[in-house]
């Protein structure tokens, strides 16, 4: 039978894992934590999904997962990769948008929906964004392409700084 505490050393184990991308978010704030079942007192299966196909830091995220919980006392760790559903920046948690405007980094608006097929534009993504050092909406686009794939480079044209803004998905 497994232990109540096995199962909250897991969670808050696996919880405390910080993006390598994103270090001030912690893998649940980010929404890629999906699961976590403590199968016998020293194994435990997680489950994480990719912000996005071919993330590059998919690897170390398994490898922080299995060294947390190994920390923690659990002998066997599995990470699985879950696909479906698909990763949405929706799964952001307040806490997690709070640290990325905190470390200057415009956190996502809401992710577009679509109920049939995603049309294909070679435009740049239409964005409200606004500057996480002033707050001005006054904000242009420099590159599609951020610090990771995952963002966008931005400039508030009130303050002048430049910035990160995690694209929605």
């Amino acid at each position: 039978m497994l232990s109540r505490t096995s199962t909250q050393r897991a969670r808050r184990a696996a919880e405390s894992v910080t993006d390598p991308e994103l270090p001030m978010l912690t893998l649940a704030d980010l929404g890629v934590l999906r699961d976590v079942d403590v199968v016998t007192d020293d194994h435990v299966v997680v489950d994480i999904t990719p912000t996005y196909s071919g993330c590059p830091a998919m690897a170390a995220m398994r490898d922080d997962l299995v060294r947390e919980l190994h920390g923690a006392g659990f002998d066997r760790v599995e990470v699985r990769v879950c696909l479906e559903p698909a990763w949405t920046t929706d799964w952001i948690t307040p806490e997690g948008r709070a640290a990325l405007a905190a470390a200057g980094i415009s956190p996502p608006g809401p992710a577009p929906s679509s109920d049939g097929p995603i049309p294909l534009t070679l435009l740049p993504t239409a964005r409200q964004v606004r500057c996480p050092q002033c707050d001005s909406p006054a904000t242009e686009l420099v590159s599609e392409f951020g610090s990771t794939a995952c963002k966008a480079q931005y400039r508030c044209t009130s303050c002048l700084e430049p910035f990160d803004h995690v694209k929605e998905i």
